[in-house]
C-alpha cells in the first residue's frame, strides 16, 4: 500500500477540489458549462417528441403579416380576433405573448378630438356626429370591452434597466410585499417593466410576465414563476394561465404561503402548490423560484395556426373548441426567437406552451437546493471508491472498475431524472471519474512502469519474467539486501568439457555452449528458478529467493530431472551439426544460505553463499564417482514427499566433518511401477549388507541388481568398492561413510 501513497494523495486532492465546487465553496465555470451541456443532452434524449393538443399557438407569422399588415395591428382587428376565438371557436383560455403598450391612433379619433377642442369646438353638428361615431372609432375602447368578462391573460415583460423607467400598467401583484418575511429566498429581482395600457390590464382577467432566464451560455432553460419588483411579487404568464384554468383568485390570498415549504425551518422554496378539485397540483421550482422548462420536443410540439387563417375563417369550426390558446410570433422580425436546448431559434411563445403543459402533467423537473447535498454524497462515495481501489488494480481491472463506477453514477442520475423528475448535477462526478482514471493510468505508465522497468532490469537477468511480473506488483517486498533463508541450490556441469573444447574451434564451441546453456536455462526458468551465474560450462541456480517458494526443493529436483531429460534432444541437434555428445552431472542441496547482492564496488551479483551451497557444488562433482546424473542432499530429500529417491551413499565431502546421506531422484511416485519398487528394495538390501561389512551377501545382491539393470553404473561402482574393502577392511567402527579427499 505504501508504494501507492502518492496516487492516494493526488486522488484525494482531486476529490477535495471537486467537492468544494459541488458544495459551492467556489465555482469552476467549465464544470458549469459541462453540466449545462449534459442537462441539454438529457432533455433532448428523454423529451416525449409528441404533440400536445390541449394547448395551441396562434402565430403572427409571415403569412399573417402579409395578409393583415405589419405589426402592430389595429385594435379593431385584435378585438375581432378575440371575439372569433371565444364566440365562434369556443376556446377556454387565451394568453397574449405580446404587449399592447401604446394607444391605437389608426382610426383618426385622436385627430378628430383635436379638431373638436380647437377649430370645431363650437360646431354642434360636428360634436354630435363625433360622439355618435366615437364607439366605432375608439379601437382601444372596443378592445378593452372585448376583454371584459373573458378569460384573457395579458403578457408583459420585466427588465433590469438601470434608469428604472417603466411603461404601461402592471396587474396587481400576485403576492404583496412582506409575503416572505423571515425567509431569504433569492427571487429574480427586476427594476422596471413594460406593461399593457391600463384599461387593457384592468379589463383582462389577469396578467403574467413572459421573461425566461437566460443562462451564462445564452440558453433559456428556466422561467421564474414568481419574480420580485419593488418588494412585490408577480407571476409568469404560464403560471397565471394555469391558475386561471384552475379557477384560482387573481391575487393573494390564493393559497397559504406555508404550504410551499417542506418545513418551517427550511428557508428555500421547493414548489408552488395549487389546490385543485382533485387535490393539490405541485409545481417544482429551484432556489430562484424558477421552473425548468419541460420541453416536449423541437419546435412544433404544439399545433400552430396562422392568425391569417383564423381571420379569414379557413379553420374548421370546432377545431379549437376547448383549447388553451397562446398568441405569439415566429416571424424573425418581431424578435421573439430564443436559443434553447432543443433549438437555436425557438419561438418564445412555445416556451410558455411547454410550461403550461408541464404544470398540468406534473412533468416539470425538480432542482431544489438540497440536491447540493445529494451531489456531494455521490461525489464522495464514487471518489473514495476510485481513490482507494484504482492504485491497487491492473490497467484492465482499473478500466473495468472505472466503467462500473461511471455506469453506476449515470444510472443513478438517470433514475432520479426519469422516475423522480429530479435534476442532479453530473459533470463533477463524470469529471472526477475520468480524471482519477487518467491520473492512475498515466501515473502507472510514467512513474510505476518506470519503476517496474528498473525492477525488471535489476532482477530480470536472474529471475523468469513471470516471477519479475509477480514481484513488480509489490516491489517493496523484495530487495537485494543480504539475508539468511532456507533455500535450494543447483549446480550442473558438462562432463569431459576439456576434451570437447579441444576438439572444436572457437566459433563452434561458442555456438555449442550457447545452444546448450539456452536449453538448460529454459528448464530452470520454466520451474521458477533464479539463475545465479554461468561458470564456464557450469550452471548455478537457486530456488526460494527473491520470490518465496515453499516448494523450492521440489522445483529444483524437478529441474535437475528435466535437464537430464532434455539432453537427448540437445545431443540429437548436436549430432546433426557434427558436434560431440554431452553428458552432465547435477548436484542439488537444501539448507540455510545467505542470499543477496554480493561482490565488489566494481561488480556485484545476486547470489547465495554458505556451507549448504558448497555441499551442492560437491554433490555435482561426485556424480561421476557413482555413475549417476543427479545427486541431492539429505535436506532436499526430507523436503520432498512425492518423488521416489534411491539412497546412494553416506559421504564426507572435502571441507565438511559431518557425513551426509546423498540420494538419486528416480521419478515421481505416480510414475513408479512394480519393477522400480522391486529394484529399490533389492538395492536397500545391498546397502544394508554393505554397511554391515557382509561383503559376500552384498556382492551377490549387487550381481542380481546388475542383471536387472545392466546399464546402471552405480552397481558396478559398488562391486568395485566391495572388492576393495574385502581386501582392506575399514574396521569395526566403520559406519558406512565414504570420505572424499578431492572436490
Amino acid at each position: 500500500m505504501r508504494q501507492h501513497i502518492v496516487r492516494y494523495a493526488l486522488g484525494l486532492l482531486m476529490l477535495l477540489v471537486l467537492l468544494g465546487h459541488a458544495a459551492r465553496l467556489y465555482h469552476f465555470e467549465f464544470i458549469g458549462r459541462l453540466d449545462a451541456i449534459i442537462y441539454d443532452t438529457k432533455v433532448r434524449l428523454t423529451m416525449p417528441k409528441s404533440v400536445d393538443d390541449r394547448v395551441v399557438i396562434l402565430d403572427i407569422d409571415e403569412k399573417s403579416l402579409g395578409e393583415i399588415g405589419r405589426w402592430p395591428w389595429g385594435r379593431d382587428r385584435v378585438s375581432e380576433l378575440v371575439s372569433k376565438l371565444f364566440d365562434q371557436h369556443g376556446i377556454v383560455l387565451l394568453g397574449f405573448d405580446v404587449v399592447f403598450a401604446e394607444p391605437d391612433d389608426s382610426s383618426g379619433l385622436k385627430v378628430l378630438d383635436g379638431l373638436s377642442r380647437r377649430e370645431l369646438k363650437d360646431n354642434a353638428t360636428f360634436q354630435a356626429a363625433l360622439q355618435s361615431m366615437r364607439p366605432q372609432l375608439d379601437n382601444d375602447g372596443r378592445f378593452a370591452e372585448t376583454l371584459k368578462g373573458r378569460p384573457v391573460i395579458l403578457g408583459y415583460y420585466l427588465s433590469g434597466r438601470s434608469d428604472g423607467i417603466s411603461a404601461g400598467a402592471l396587474p396587481p401583484p400576485v403576492l404583496p410585499a412582506g409575503s416572505f418575511t423571515g425567509r431569504s429566498i433569492p427571487f429574480t429581482v427586476w427594476s422596471s417593466y413594460g406593461g399593457n395600457l391600463a384599461e387593457f390590464q384592468k379589463a383582462a382577467l389577469s396578467g403574467g410576465h413572459f421573461n425566461p432566464l437566460v443562462d451564462f451560455d445564452g440558453i433559456s432553460r428556466r422561467v421564474p414563476l414568481i419574480a420580485e419588483y419593488k418588494d412585490e411579487y408577480y407571476e409568469a404568464l404560464s403560471l397565471a394561465m394555469v391558475r386561471a384554468l384552475l379557477g384560482q383568485p387573481k391575487v393573494a390570498p390564493w393559497f397559504p404561503e406555508e404550504s410551499w415549504f417542506s418545513s418551517k425551518s427550511y428557508q428555500g422554496m421547493e414548489a408552488i402548490d395549487l389546490p385543485t378539485a382533485r387535490g393539490t397540483l405541485r409545481i417544482p421550482v429551484d432556489e430562484n423560484v424558477a421552473a425548468l422548462i419541460p420541453y416536449r420536443g423541437h419546435q412544433g410540439s404544439f399545433r400552430y395556426y396562422s392568425i391569417a387563417d383564423i381571420m379569414a375563417d379557413r379553420i374548421k369550426p370546432g377545431e379549437l373548441k376547448g383549447k388553451v390558446v397562446l398568441i405569439g410570433t415566429t416571424a424573425p422580425g418581431l424578435l421573439d426567437l430564443r436559443a434553447t436546448p432543443v433549438g437555436e431559434a425557438y419561438p418564445g411563445v412555445e416556451i410558455h406552451a411547454n410550461l403550461i403543459a408541464g404544470m398540468l402533467d406534473g412533468t416539470i423537473k425538480q432542482k431544489p437546493s438540497y440536491v447540493l447535498g445529494a451531489e456531494v454524497v455521490l461525489l464522495l462515495l464514487a471518489g473514495l471508491v476510485m481513490v482507494l481501489l484504482l492504485p491497487q488494480f491492473s490497467p484492465l481491472r482499473a478500466t473495468l472498475a472505472s466503467l462500473v463506477v461511471l455506469l453506476f453514477i449515470l444510472t443513478v442520475n438517470l433514475v432520479f431524472w426519469h422516475y423522480g423528475n429530479l435534476v442532479l448535477p453530473l459533470a463533477s462526478a463524470v469529471l472526477l471519474i475520468l480524471t482519477l482514471y487518467a491520473l492512475n493510468m498515466s501515473y502507472g505508465y510514467f512513474v510505476e512502469s518506470r519503476a517496474k522497468r528498473q525492477f525488471t532490469e535489476l532482477f530480470g537477468q536472474y529471475v523468469p519474467p513471470e516471477l519479475v511480473e509477480e514481484m513488480s506488483r509489490n516491489p517493496e517486498s523484495y530487495s537485494m539486501d543480504g539475508r539468511k533463508a532456507e533455500l535450494t541450490v543447483l549446480f550442473s556441469d558438462i562432463r569431459g568439457f576439456t576434451t570437447i573444447s579441444e576438439g572444436l574451434g572457437p566459433d563452434e564451441l561458442t555456438r555449442l555452449m550457447n545452444e546448450y546453456l539456452s536449453a538448460m536455462t529454459e528448464v530452470v526458468r520454466k520451474n521458477r528458478g533464479t539463475l545465479d551465474k554461468y561458470i564456464g560450462d557450469a550452471i548455478m541456480a537457486f530456488w526460494g529467493a527473491p520470490v518465496s517458494d515453499p516448494q523450492h526443493a521440489r522445483q529444483a529436483v524437478l529441474t535437475a530431472m528435466q535437464m537430464q531429460a532434455a539432453l537427448p534432444a540437445v545431443n540429437k541437434a548436436f549430432a546433426a551439426k557434427g558436434w560431440p555428445e554431452v553428458k552432465i552431472g547435477v548436484g542439488v542441496n537444501t539448507g540455510e544460505m545467505t542470499v543477496g547482492d554480493m561482490g565488489s564496488s566494481v561488480r556485484k551479483a545476486y547470489t547465495v553463499m554458505g556451507d549448504a551451497v558448497n555441499l551442492g557444488s560437491r554433490l555435482e562433482g561426485i556424480t561421476k564417482q557413482y555413475g549417476v546424473g543427479i545427486l541431492v542432499g539429505e535436506g532436499t530429500r526430507k523436503a520432498i514427499k512425492d518423488i521416489v529417491f534411491r539412497e546412494v551413499d553416506r559421504v564426507q565431502v572435502k571441507g565438511k566433518e559431518e557425513p551426509v546421506a546423498i540420494y538419486e531422484p528416480i521419478c515421481l511416485e505416480s510414475e513408479s511401477g512394480k519393477p522400480v519398487q522391486e529394484e529399490l528394495k533389492l538395492w536397500s538390501q545391498a546397502l544394508r549388507y554393505y554397511r554391515a561389512q557382509e561383503w559376500d551377501q552384498a556382492e551377490v545382491t549387487l550381481l542380481n541388481l546388475s542383471r536387472l539393470a545392466p546399464d546402471r553404473a552405480l552397481y558396478a561402482k559398488y562391486m568395485e568398492r566391495v572388492s576393495h574393502l574385502r581386501k582392506d577392511p575399514p574396521g569395526a567402527d566403520w559406519k558406512g561413510v565414504w570420505k572424499f579427499e578431492t572436490k
